[in-house]
C-alpha cells in the first residue's frame, strides 16, 4: 500500500512532480524514491517523516492504515 500510495501522490499531483522533484524536497535520490515506490525497499521512520511533510499527509494514510487524508502536523524544524 505504501509504494502505490506514494507514487499517486507524486502523479497527481498539481504540478505534476517528477522523482527527482520529490527527491530533492526530501534530501532522498531520485534513485531511493524510484526504490520506494516500486516497493523494492523499505522506508525508513525519518523517510515516512520526511514524505509526509512533503506531501502534508498521515503517516497512517501513506501506509495505508486508513483512507482519510489528514494533513500533517507542521514541522517545527526549519
Amino acid at each position: 500500500m505504501f509504494s502505490k500510495r506514494l507514487s499517486e501522490l507524486r502523479e497527481f499531483s498539481s504540478p505534476r512532480l517528477r522523482q527527482e522533484d520529490v527527491g530533492n524536497a526530501t534530501g532522498m535520490s531520485q534513485r531511493k524514491i524510484s526504490r520506494l515506490e516500486k516497493g523494492d525497499v523499505q522506508p525508513t521512520p525519518d523517510e515516512i517523516v520526511r514524505l509526509c511533510r512533503f506531501y502534508n499527509v498521515s503517516a497512517d494514510y501513506l501506509l495505508g492504515l486508513t483512507d482519510d487524508f489528514k494533513e500533517c502536523p507542521p514541522s517545527d524544524k526549519n
